[in-house]
């Protein structure tokens, strides 16, 4: 059976210690390319994983490597990243809104009749509207999503 070992960490703990590929091999009796292999961050062997694990002194789920909670905390970093692109388009959009408001004031009082810039107004206050929906949706829905460990 094969594991997926966090290769960094056995490079870590193998450079605190001092120790070369060929002294970690030798240590866990294992062959030195099986720890190249391991430090790059590919698949083991069980047995030597568990041979790391015991040259280092630790438990083996110490070098094992969990693909669902990396994979789980990728996908809630991907979902941060797209709530704050949707909260900045957000505030660009209501930054545009508010600018466009006194544009359109000074449009309505330049004429002489505010009420030539009403639709344009309601249209852009019903668009700033719902933009501003979608983004407390989105967070609503967000927060209320059971956090995965």
């Amino acid at each position: 059976m094969q594991i997926h070992a966090d290769g960094a960490q056995v490079r870590r703990w193998r450079d605190s210690r001092g120790w070369s590929q060929e002294h970690l091999a030798e240590v866990a009796g294992i062959g030195l390319r099986t720890v190249q292999r391991i430090e790059n961050g590919e698949k083991a062997a069980r047995e030597s994983v568990m041979a790391l694990a015991a040259a280092f002194g630790v438990d083996v789920a110490a070098l094992t490597v969990d693909t669902e909670a990396q994979a789980a905390k990728a996908e809630q970093t991907g979902k941060a990243k797209e709530i704050a692109a949707l909260r900045l388009s957000v505030l660009i959009h209501l930054a545009g809104y508010l600018f466009g408001m006194l544009v359109f004031a000074g449009i309505g009082l330049g004429m002489g009749d505010a009420s030539i810039m009403k639709w344009p107004t309601i249209w852009w206050t019903v668009g700033m509207a719902g933009h501003g929906l979608i983004l407390a949706v989105v967070e609503l829905v967000t927060r209320q999503q059971p956090r995965q460990a």
